[in-house]
C-alpha cells in the first residue's frame, strides 16, 4: 500500500476530529471572548504579552513537538509492527492528547494564566500542590535528560554529525536576529520569510564547515553543552529567543511536514508499507500492553504539554476562543509528525530497519524529500536539522519550566535565585551525563544512554498528563460542566503508566537484596517515587470530590 494513502486517511480523521471531537470539547470548555486574558490584562512586555494567533500556534507547536514523536513511534514500529502504533497515534491523539491540550490551556487562561501545580494548589490544597510540583520537576529531569543525549548523538552521526551542529548553530542565530529585528519594530510578516529562507542556506552552507570538537568523548562534551545553551535561553526574556526562535522553527517544521507529504505523494509508487503490520503482541521491550502506550507517548499524549500550555503559552492567549486552534490544533500536528516519523520505518523492509530512531527518521526524511528532486546530500542535512530543531525548542522550555518550579517549590523569590534555580535544573542531568556511560547494555543489545531512561520518561510524561486531566477534571466538576471529557481519558492514562510503574520494580527489589544498583535499579527508585506520588494526587482528587467542595 503506498504510504501516501495512510499519511492522507491519517490526516482526514485529524481533520474530522477537530471538526467534531474538537468542536464537543469546546462546548464543554466553553470559551467566553468576553473575558479578558491574562495577556491582555497584565501585558508586561516580558511573559505576558497577547500574541497574533498563528504566530502562538507556531511557537507553541515547535515546543511541544520535541523528538518524542518521532523517537516513540519509531521505536514502537521497530518493536509491534506500524499498524498499533498507528491506531494509538491518531485515537490518542483525536480523544486523548489534543483534549488535555485543550484543556490544560484554557484552564489556565481561566486561573490567571497559572500553572497546572497552581491550579492544583487552588483545587487540591498545599500538599498536593507540593508533591505535584516535585513530580513536575523529577519528569523535567528526565525530558532533559532524553532529549539532550539524543541531540548529542545527532551531533556525533558519522557523515553528518558536524554539519548539522553547525547548521543548529546558525538556526539559533537567525532566531536571536529575528527577536531582534521583531523588537525593533518589523512587522512580523516580513519577519517571517526574511529568516525562515536564510534556514536553508544555513542547511546549504554547513557541510562547507563542519563543526567538530575534537575532544575524547564528544558526545557528552555536546551534551555538556547543549545543557550551558538551556541555562542562558531559559534566563533571557522570550522575545528574544524563545518566541522568534519558536515562530523560526514551528514554519520550518511545517516545511518538513510539507516537504515529506510531497515527497510521499510524488514518490507514490516508491514509498510503500513494507515493514509488518504487527509483529506480534510481545517483543524485546516488553509486552505491547502496557509498553506501547508509554513507548509513544508525545506522539498520543504529553503531560509535558500541560506544562508549556500552562507555563508559557496562556500567557500569550488573545483571546479565549484562540486555545482551541493552538491548543487541540497544534497536538493534532504532532500527531501527524508521529504518522510522517512512523513512514520513515514502514517504507522499509525489516531487514533494513537498521540504526537508532533518529538515524532511520533522517534518512527516511531525506528520502521523501529527495522525491521533489532536492539532492540527497542537501536533504539528509535538512532531515538532521529538523530532527535536532524539533529537540532545541523543547530543552530550552522545558529548562525555563524547571527554573519556575524550583523557585515554586523552594520559596526563591531574589533576583538571584533565577540563576540557582537554573543551575540546579540543568545541574542533575550534567551529573547524569559526567557519571553514566554514553552506551548501556539492553536486551543484550548496546544502546545509546538514553535508551535506558526512556521507558520511564514516557510513562512518567503519560502519567503526568493523566494527573493533569483529573486535577482539569476537579476544575470541571466545580464549574459543573462534563468533567467525563476529561476523566476517561484520565483513568487510561492512570492505569496503563501504573502498570507500567510495576514493571520497574523488580530490578529495585534485587538490588535492595543485595544486587548490582546500576540504571535499572535506579529507574525502579524513580518509578517508585512517581507511583508514590501519583496515588498521593488521585487520592487527594478523589477525596475533594467524594467531600462534594464545589
Amino acid at each position: 500500500m503506498p504510504l501516501i494513502l495512510i499519511a492522507a486517511a491519517a490526516m482526514a480523521v485529524f481533520a474530522v476530529g477537530y471538526a467534531l471531537y474538537g468542536r464537543f470539547a469546546a462546548r464543554v470548555l466553553a470559551p467566553d471572548d468576553t473575558r479578558p486574558t491574562p495577556a491582555v490584562t497584565v501585558n508586561d512586555g516580558q511573559d505576558f504579552v497577547p500574541t497574533e494567533t498563528g504566530y502562538l500556534l507556531a511557537q507553541h507547536f515547535s515546543a511541544i513537538a520535541a523528538a518524542g514523536p518521532i523517537v516513540g513511534p519509531i521505536l514502537a514500529c521497530l518493536a509491534f509492527g506500524w499498524l498499533p502504533a498507528l491506531l494509538w497515534i491518531v485515537c490518542g491523539a483525536i480523544l486523548i492528547g489534543a483534549v488535555h491540550d485543550y484543556a490544560s490551556l484554557l484552564g489556565s487562561v481561566r486561573h490567571g494564566a497559572r500553572s497546572i501545580a497552581d491550579i492544583v494548589r487552588h483545587h487540591l490544597g498545599r500538599k498536593a500542590y507540593l508533591a505535584f510540583l516535585a513530580f513536575l520537576w523529577l519528569s523535567l529531569v528526565y525530558v532533559i535528560i532524553a532529549f539532550t543525549d539524543v541531540t548529542a548523538g545527532t551531533f556525533v552521526a558519522a557523515g553528518t554529525g558536524g554539519a548539522v551542529a553547525t547548521a543548529s548553530i546558525l538556526y539559533l542565530t537567525l532566531g536571536v536576529a529575528m527577536g531582534v529585528c521583531l523588537k525593533k519594530g518589523m512587522p512580523l510578516k516580513f519577519a517571517t520569510p526574511l529568516f525562515v529562507g536564510p534556514v536553508g542556506l544555513a542547511i546549504w552552507l554547513s557541510p562547507g564547515v563542519p563543526l567538530t570538537l575534537g575532544v575524547e568523548h564528544p558526545r557528552q562534551a555536546w551534551s555538556l553543552l547543549i545543557l550551558a545553551y538551556c541555562f542562558v535561553a531559559s534566563l533571557v526574556p522570550i522575545w528574544i529567543l524563545l518566541q522568534p526562535r519558536g515562530c523560526l522553527g514551528g514554519w520550518f517544521l511545517y516545511g518538513v511536514l510539507g516537504g515529506a507529504v510531497l515527497g510521499l505523494l510524488f514518490g507514490w509508487g516508491r514509498f510503500t508499507a513494507e515493514y509488518p503490520a504487527f509483529l506480534g503482541w510481545t517483543s524485546d521491550r516488553g509486552p505491547l500492553f502496557p509498553v506501547l502506550f508509554v513507548t509513544i507517548a508525545c506522539g498520543a499524549c504529553s503531560g509535558f504539554h500541560g506544562m508549556v500550555c500552562s507555563g508559557t503559552t496562556s500567557k500569550q492567549v488573545g483571546k479565549e476562543s484562540h486555545c482551541r486552534p493552538v491548543g487541540y490544533g497544534a497536538m493534532l500536528l504532532e500527531g501527524l509528525v508521529a504518522v510522517i516519523a512512523l513512514a520513515t520505518v514502514m517504507f522499509l523492509g525489516r531487514g533494513q530497519a537498521a540504526g537508532g530512531p533518529d538515524l532511520i527518521y533522517a534518512k527516511g526524511i531525506a528520502a521523501f524529500v529527495s522525491a521533489l528532486g532536492i539532492p540527497l546530500s542537501f536533504a539528509l542535512i535538512f532531515a538532521n536539522l529538523a530532527f535536532a530543531t524539533f529537540v532545541y525548542d523543547t530543552l530550552d522550555v522545558a529548562t525555563r519550566l524547571g527554573r519556575h518550579i524550583v523557585s515554586e517549590l523552594l520559596g526563591w523569590q531574589r533576583p538571584w535565585t533565577k540563576w540557582a534555580a537554573t543551575a540546579l535544573t540543568v545541574g542533575v542531568p550534567a551529573a547524569y551525563f559526567l557519571v553514566v556511560p554514553s552506551t548501556v547494555q539492553l536486551a543484550g543489545k548496546t544502546q545509546p544512554a538514553w535508551q535506558a531512561v526512556w521507558t520511564l520518561f514516557g510513562t512518567s510524561n503519560q502519567l503526568l498528563g493523566g494527573l493533569t486531566l483529573l486535577v482539569l477534571s476537579v476544575w470541571l466538576w466545580r464549574e459543573r460542566r462534563n468533567a467525563l471529557l476529561t476523566f476517561l481519558p484520565a483513568c487510561f492514562l492512570l492505569f496503563v503508566t501504573a502498570w507500567s510503574l510495576f514493571r520497574f520494580m523488580p530490578p529495585l527489589l534485587a538490588a535492595l537484596q543485595g544486587g548490582e544498583w546500576g540504571t535499572p535499579a535506579l529507574n525502579g527508585t524513580m518509578a517508585l517515587l512517581f507511583l508514590l506520588l501519583g496515588a498521593f494526587l488521585a487520592l487527594r482528587s478523589a477525596l475533594t470530590v467524594l467531600k462534594g467542595t464545589r
